[in-house]
C-alpha cells in the first residue's frame, strides 16, 4: 500500500472510527427523528425545538455532576441564570452580539463555579446539596435587588436576537439552525468525553470513590472538573435562551427551573446524552400541552419521577440500553484508552519496601490499631492473619491512605506517606484489592480491567504494575483448585519484582504462598515468623480459639 492510499484511508477511517465510538444508536435515532420533524415543522414547533435543544444542553451539563460525579447539585439553574443575565446585560446595555456575549456568559458561569467549588466540594452529599441551593438563592436575591443593572423583579426585555458577525437571525428556522449547531457541538463534546476512559473513570468514582482513589485517580479533582463542566454547559444554555426568548427574569434562577432540569435528567437517563435530549423533548412538550396544570407543575414532575423510578430505574434511554445489552450480539462497549501518570517503575529496590512504626488508630472509644510496627522487604510475600476485628483491613486502609492514623509513621519506598491522599499513595506504586471487589456493574470485564491499567506507566504481570500489592482476602469463596492457582499467580507476581502483603483467614492457603506470617489481635502484633512456627504459637491459637482451647 503506497503512502497516498494510506493517507486517504486515515482521513476517511479516522472520523468514521470516532463516529462509531461516540454516536450510539439512541443518539443517532433521535438526531434523525428531530431533523425530519424540523424540516416539516411550522413556526411554533420550530421555536419549541430550539427550546428543547437549549434544555438538552442544560441537562447534559447537569449530568456531569449528578450522573457521573454522583452529587446532587441544585446550582444548575443558577449557572443557567448567570448565562442569561450576562448575555442580556451585555446585549441591552452595550449592544454586543452573540459572538461576544456567548463566550463571556459561559466564562462567567465557569468562573463562579471555580470560585465556589473548592470549599463546597469538601462537604458531604447532603450539605453539598444545601450549599448549592443557598448559592442559587443568593444569586437570585442579588439579581432581584440590583435594579439598575438587572431590572430587578421585572427583569430585562429587548435582548438582541442571535447575531453572528453582524447578521441577525430573525427567521425561526435560522434560529433553530444556529441553536442546534451550538447544542450539537456541545452534546458531541460531552459524548466524546463520556465514551472513553474518562467516562469509565467517572463510572467507577460514582460507584466506589475509595476504589477509584486506590487506582490512582484524583477523586477530588474529578469532582471539581465535573462541577465546572456542569456550570459551563449551564452558562451556554442560558446564553442561548436569552437570545432566543429575548426576555430574562429572576425566575430563570429559581427552584422551579432546577426541578424541571432534574426531572428531565432522571426521566431520560442521568448518564446518556440521548437521555438528555429525550428528557428535554418530553418535558418541554408536556409543559406546553398541559399549561392548565401550571399550579400543579411540581406535583406532576414528582409523579413522573416516581413513575420513572418504578418503570425505568435508569431512565428511559438507560433502560432501553440495558435491555439491548442483554440481546444476542448486544453491545460490548468501546475499549478505553490509557492515561500516563507518575506511577513508579517496577525496578529493583534496595531498602525496606514498607515500614510501619507505632501505627495507632481509634474509632471513638475503640482502639482498632495499637502501636503496630512492621517491616516488609522487597520481593516478600507476607501474610497478615488474625481473628475478625483484629485490625487487618484497617491496617491496609492506613497503608493505602484511606485512613489517617492517630500516631506513627508509614514509609513506602523510603518515602513517608503520612497525609498523602490515596491516589498519591497509589501513584507511588501501591495497589490494593478490597474484600468487596468494587466492579462497575454496567461496564464490561475489559473496561474494568482497563481502569486498573489506566494509571500504569507500562506493562507487567498486573494491570496497575505496582511495586507493593495489598490483597484483602483474595481467596475468599475459592475452591481448592482455584486457591492453588491463585497461590501460583501470587508467587509469579512476587518473582516479577512486586512485594505482596496478603490479608487472609485461610492458613492453608497462606502456608503455600507466604514467606512469613504476621498475626494481629485487638490491633496489636502478637506474632511474626514462618507459617509453621505461627500455627503452633500459643498466642495465635488463643487469639483464634480463645483461652484454654
Amino acid at each position: 500500500m503506497n503512502v497516498s492510499n494510506a493517507g486517504f484511508r486515515f482521513v476517511i477511517a479516522g472520523p468514521l472510527a470516532w463516529l462509531r465510538r461516540d454516536i450510539n444508536l439512541p443518539l443517532f435515532v433521535l438526531a434523525i427523528a428531530l431533523t425530519a420533524f424540523a424540516l416539516m415543522a411550522g413556526p411554533y414547533h420550530l421555536r419549541l425545538l430550539a427550546v428543547i435543544g437549549i434544555n438538552a444542553l442544560l441537562v447534559v451539563g447537569f449530568q456531569f455532576v449528578f450522573g457521573f460525579a454522583g452529587a446532587v447539585s441544585l446550582a444548575q439553574s443558577c449557572f443557567f441564570g448567570v448565562g442569561t443575565y450576562v448575555t442580556a446585560i451585555l446585549g441591552t446595555t452595550f449592544g454586543l452580539e452573540t459572538t461576544v456575549t456567548f463566550p463571556l456568559s459561559v466564562a462567567a458561569a465557569g468562573f463562579l463555579a471555580m470560585l465556589i467549588a473548592v470549599p463546597i466540594m469538601r462537604l458531604d452529599d447532603n450539605y453539598f446539596a444545601l450549599a448549592t441551593l443557598a448559592l442559587s438563592l443568593l444569586v437570585e436575591l442579588a439579581v432581584t435587588q440590583w435594579d439598575s443593572v438587572t431590572g430587578g423583579t421585572n427583569g430585562l426585555s429587548g435582548v438582541p436576537p442571535l447575531t453572528i458577525f453582524g447578521v441577525a437571525a430573525t427567521d425561526r428556522f435560522q434560529v433553530l439552525l444556529i441553536v442546534w449547531t451550538v447544542v450539537g457541538a456541545g452534546l458531541l463534546l460531552a459524548q466524546h468525553l463520556r465514551s472513553g476512559l474518562y467516562g469509565r473513570m467517572f463510572h467507577l468514582m460514582r460507584q466506589s470513590a475509595p476504589a477509584a482513589s486506590a487506582l490512582g485517580f484524583d477523586v477530588a479533582r474529578m469532582r471539581f472538573a465535573a462541577f465546572v463542566a456542569s456550570a459551563l454547559f449551564g452558562g451556554a444554555s442560558g446564553a442561548l435562551m436569552a437570545n432566543v426568548v429575548r426576555v430574562v427574569s429572576p425566575e430563570l434562577l429559581g427552584l422551579p427551573l432546577m426541578v424541571t432540569c432534574l426531572t428531565m435528567t432522571v426521566l431520560g437517563g442521568p448518564l446518556s446524552v440521548a437521555g438528555a435530549i429525550l428528557g428535554a423533548l418530553l418535558i418541554t412538550y408536556l409543559r406546553e400541552y398541559f399549561r392548565f396544570l401550571e399550579s400543579y407543575t411540581l406535583i406532576v414532575y414528582g409523579s413522573l419521577s416516581r413513575g420513572r423510578l418504578i418503570l425505568a430505574p435508569d431512565g428511559i434511554i438507560g433502560t432501553l440500553e440495558h435491555f439491548r445489552g442483554k440481546l444476542p450480539g448486544g453491545r460490548s462497549g468501546p475499549v478505553p484508552g490509557r492515561l500516563s501518570s507518575p506511577v513508579a517503575d517496577a525496578l529493583p529496590f534496595k531498602g525496606v519496601m514498607l515500614a510501619l512504626r507505632g501505627i495507632s488508630l481509634s474509632f471513638g472509644g475503640i482502639r482498632a490499631l495499637d502501636a503496630v510496627s512492621l517491616d516488609v522487604s522487597p520481593g516478600e510475600i507476607v501474610g497478615l492473619i488474625g481473628p475478625n476485628g483484629s485490625g487487618k483491613t484497617t491496617l491496609l486502609n492506613v497503608i493505602s491512605g484511606l485512613y489517617v492514623p492517630d500516631g506513627g509513621t508509614v514509609t513506602v519506598l523510603d518515602r513517608n506517606t503520612a497525609g498523602l491522599q490515596p491516589f498519591a499513595v497509589a501513584r507511588l506504586g501501591v495497589a490494593r484489592t478490597f474484600q468487596h471487589i468494587h466492579l462497575v456493574d454496567d461496564m464490561t470485564v475489559l473496561d474494568n480491567v482497563a481502569l486498573g491499567y489506566a494509571g500504569s506507566a507500562g506493562t507487567g504481570a498486573l494491570a496497575a504494575r505496582p511495586q507493593l500489592l495489598l490483597l484483602d482476602e483474595p481467596a475468599a469463596g475459592f475452591n481448592e483448585q482455584e486457591q492453588r492457582d491463585l497461590a501460583e499467580r501470587i508467587k509469579l507476581i512476587a518473582a516479577s519484582g512486586t512485594t505482596v502483603l496478603v490479608v487472609e483467614h485461610n492458613l492453608v492457603f497462606l502456608a503455600a504462598v507466604a514467606t512469613r506470617l504476621v498475626c494481629l489481635d485487638r490491633g496489636r502484633v502478637i506474632a511474626d515468623g514462618p507459617a509453621t512456627t505461627l500455627r503452633a504459637n500459643p498466642a495465635v491459637i488463643e487469639a483464634y480459639l480463645g483461652k484454654g482451647s
